[in-house]
């Protein structure tokens, strides 16, 4: 969805979510995301983590091994960082997996 998509479903009707492809090394949608925000618009992020190709990225796995995380959870924080809008939800196949990326909120 752009952002004169949301200005024409804002006239037919409230517009209270926006779903878009959204993570770390995809970010196109950075203003969109602000614009959101700022009117109070939340914002899921769909294949946060990269989708069936997950972010791979020498820098991020540079900055997980330094704090101790995989690069997975730093890319979730970033994400929760990003703005007070973007909720996340990852998917999961395990409980393990679950419990991983529960402790990336740990990270903000």
């Amino acid at each position: 969805m752009t952002s004169a998509q949301v200005a024409q479903a804002q006239k037919i009707a409230p517009v209270v979510c926006v779903q878009n492809q959204y993570n770390l090394v995809q970010r196109g949608d950075d203003a969109l995301v602000d614009e959101l925000a700022e009117q109070g618009i939340a914002f899921v992020p769909f294949f946060p983590l990269g989708g069936f190709t997950p972010i791979q990225s020498a820098g991020l796995s540079k900055v997980a091994e330094g704090i101790g995380a995989t690069a997975m959870q730093v890319a979730l924080a970033w994400l929760l960082h990003r703005a007070p809008n973007v909720l996340l939800i990852p998917g999961t196949s395990s409980v393990g997996h679950l419990r991983e990326n529960l402790k990336a909120g740990r990270l903000c």
